[in-house]
C-alpha cells in the first residue's frame, strides 16, 4: 500500500514537471496500477493456495459470525492480493463476492495457532516474527483451549455435523427478536444499572416465584449478568475466598473448575456414575465438613442429563445446613426437564438463605449468542455477587435485556411447546444412537445424551470422537474433560439434540453407514 501511494504522488510531480496535457498524465497512472498488480501476481505465484470443500463452506456459513469485512480485514495482505487475482482473473468486482473471498481463506483464519513463529506488529506498521512462548497465569496452567472450541474447529475442517457444542442450529422466537430490535431503534443502547434494568429484574423475579412459590426482592436480590457463565464467576469470585473447600459433582461444565481456580479455591470432586449418575450419598457424607464453604451443584445436569431427585436434594440440604455449607446451583436447563419436575434447591425449607440460584435466557430461548443470565440470592449473599459483577462487566447489554424482559413474560404455553419439541428431537436421537450401537444411558434433563462408545473399539473417548469427526462425519464431545481424574470419563462421549430434525436424522444416517462396532 505504501508503495502504490509512492507511485501516486511521482505520477502528481511528473504531472508537474513534465506532462502538460492530461492524456499523458492518466497513461503514466494506468501504467503505475500495471506495474504494482504484476508484481502481486508474481509475488502469489510461490505462494500455495488452499481451498475449502463444498462441505466445509457449509459449515462456515452455519457457524461463523464473523461479517464478510471482518474476515477480509483479518487477513494479510498477500491473501487480500490472492482473493483480487482470482476474481480478476474471473472477471468480477473485487467486492462483488464476498463470501466467496470468506471460502477461500477460512482454513486459514480458522486454524489452529501455532507457537512456533507468530507475527507481530511494530511501530512502522509492519510485522515481524517471535518465537516467544504463549504466556498465562499459574493458576490457569492446566486448562487447554476449550474443548468446544477445539470440536468446532474440527467440525468446519471435516465438514462433519456438529452434535458435540450446545448451541442450537435454529433460532430463538420472533417476538423476543422482535423486542431486542425495538430496544435499539428506540434508543434503549447506553449502560444500564449495574445489577439490571428495573423491568428485567422484576421479570426475573415473577418468572422465580412461579416455578419455585419463592417471593424474591427483585431490587435487592436479583443480579443481572452477561450470561450464566458470568453468574457462575462473579459467585465464585465475590463469595470464595483462596483456599476455601468447594464440592462439586463430576462430571461438570468446564468452567466450574477455571473459575473456581481463579478463586483460589480448593476443589473436592465426587463422581456421578453411570448408569444412572446417582449421587454417592456416602460418599458425599464423608467430604463435606465444617471445612467445606460451598457445594456447586447443577440439575438439570450437563453433561450426563440427570435430574438431581428431591430425595438427593434433601440430603444435600440437610448436609449443608449442619455444616453450614453454602449451594450454587446452576438451573439453565430447568425448563427442559422431561421425566421428572425440577426443582430448586433454594426452595427447600432452611435453603434459600444460604443459596445461589443462576440462569440465564439462552438454553430456554435459544438465544445462546445473547448472553444474557442472572443470579438470585438473600441480600448478604447477593453483596458479594455485586460486587465481583461490577468489575467483571459492570453492567449487561441494554437492548438485550429489554429483549429478556419479553421473553421471562411468555405464557405458560410457550415453555410447554419448548419442552414437546425437545422430546422430539431427543426421541430421533437416542433410537437413532441405539440403533447405531452405542449404550445409550437415560436423560431425564437437558439436551444432551451420554453413551459408552467402547463397542466401538477405540482406546477412549478422545481417539473416538476424532475418528467420528475425520471418518464418519459427525461432532460428540470427549467427556474426560470433565472430571478431575479424565479416567472416569474416557468411555463416555456427549451428543447434543438442540439440533433440527433433518440435521438428527443426518447425523444417525452418516453413523449407521459408516461407523462400525468392532
Amino acid at each position: 500500500m505504501i508503495f502504490f501511494f509512492l507511485l501516486l504522488n511521482l505520477t502528481l510531480v511528473i504531472k508537474k514537471l513534465i506532462f502538460r496535457t492530461p492524456l499523458l498524465y492518466f497513461l503514466t497512472l494506468f501504467l503505475c496500477v500495471i506495474i504494482i498488480f504484476l508484481s502481486d501476481c508474481l509475488m502469489m505465484m510461490t505462494l500455495p493456495s488452499k481451498a475449502l470443500s463444498q462441505n466445509q463452506i457449509v459449515m462456515l456459513r452455519n457457524q461463523c459470525t464473523w461479517t464478510d469485512s471482518e474476515m477480509l480485514r483479518s487477513l494479510p495482505t498477500f491473501d487480500r492480493s490472492t482473493l483480487y487475482i482470482k476474481h480478476f482473473k474471473k472477471g468480477s468486482s473485487y467486492f462483488s463476492s464476498s463470501f466467496s473471498r470468506i471460502q477461500k481463506i477460512t482454513m486459514a483464519t480458522l486454524s489452529t495457532v501455532s507457537t512456533d513463529k507468530d507475527p507481530v506488529s511494530s511501530q512502522n506498521g509492519s510485522t515481524q516474527m517471535t518465537q516467544q512462548p504463549f504466556q498465562v497465569a499459574k493458576r490457569l496452567e492446566k486448562f487447554k483451549t476449550t474443548i468446544f472450541t477445539q470440536m468446532s474447529m474440527l467440525a468446519i475442517k471435516y465438514g462433519a455435523i456438529n452434535l458435540g457444542q450446545g448451541f442450537p442450529n435454529f433460532d430463538g422466537p420472533e417476538f423476543v427478536k422482535e423486542a431486542a430490535i425495538k430496544a435499539i431503534k428506540d434508543g434503549k443502547n447506553q449502560y444500564a444499572r449495574g445489577h439490571g434494568i428495573p423491568e428485567l429484574n422484576f421479570a426475573i423475579a415473577d418468572r422465580f416465584k412461579k416455578d419455585t412459590g419463592l417471593v424474591v426482592d427483585p431490587e435487592k436480590e436479583v443480579t443481572v449478568t452477561s450470561g450464566c457463565t458470568e453468574a457462575i464467576s462473579a459467585t465464585m469470585l465475590g463469595l470464595i475466598n483462596p483456599g476455601d473447600e468447594v464440592i462439586l459433582f463430576a462430571p461438570f461444565y468446564d468452567s466450574y473448575e477455571a473459575t473456581l481456580s481463579m478463586a483460589g479455591a480448593k476443589i473436592k470432586g465426587i463422581t456421578l456414575r453411570p448408569p444412572d449418575f446417582a449421587v454417592p450419598i456416602n460418599e458425599l457424607k464423608s467430604t463435606i465438613s465444617k471445612n467445606t464453604r460451598a457445594i456447586l451443584i447443577n440439575t438439570p445436569h450437563n453433561p450426563t442429563g440427570k435430574m438431581f431427585t428431591r430425595e438427593e436434594l434433601n440430603i444435600i440440604a440437610a448436609l449443608c445446613i449442619e455444616n453450614d455449607v453454602l449451594v450454587f446451583t446452576d438451573e439453565v436447563y430447568d425448563k427442559l426437564a422431561f421425566e421428572l419436575d425440577h426443582i430448586s434447591l433454594a426452595s427447600l425449607p432452611g435453603m434459600y438463605e444460604r443459596t445461589v440460584t443462576m440462569n440465564s435466557l439462552g438454553k430456554t430461548f435459544s438465544l445462546t449468542g445473547w448472553k444474557i443470565g442472572w443470579a438470585i440470592a438473600p441480600p448478604h449473599l447477593t453483596w458479594g455477587v455485586r460486587q465481583a459483577h461490577s468489575f467483571l462487566t459492570f453492567a449487561t447489554c441494554t437492548p438485550m435485556q429489554w429483549a429478556a424482559t419479553a421473553a421471562l413474560r411468555a405464557p405458560d404455553s410457550y415453555y410447554l411447546e419448548l419442552k414437546r419439541d425437545y422430546m422430539e428431537k431427543k426421541q430421533i436421537l437416542v433410537e437413532g444412537l441405539k440403533a447405531v450401537g452405542f449404550k445409550v444411558f437415560p436423560s431425564s434433563g437437558t439436551y444432551f445424551v451420554v453413551v459408552d462408545h467402547t463397542p466401538f473399539g477405540l482406546q477412549n473417548d478422545i481417539a473416538f470422537c476424532e475418528y467420528l469427526i475425520k471418518e464418519v462425519g459427525v461432532v460428540a464431545i470427549p467427556t474426560s474433560v470433565f472430571y478431575l481424574n479424565p479416567e472416569d470419563g474416557k468411555n463416555l462421549v456427549r451428543f447434543t439434540f438442540c439440533k433440527d430434525e433433518g440435521t438428527l436424522k443426518a447425523a444417525v444416517e452418516r453413523m449407521k453407514e459408516k461407523l462400525k462396532k468392532k
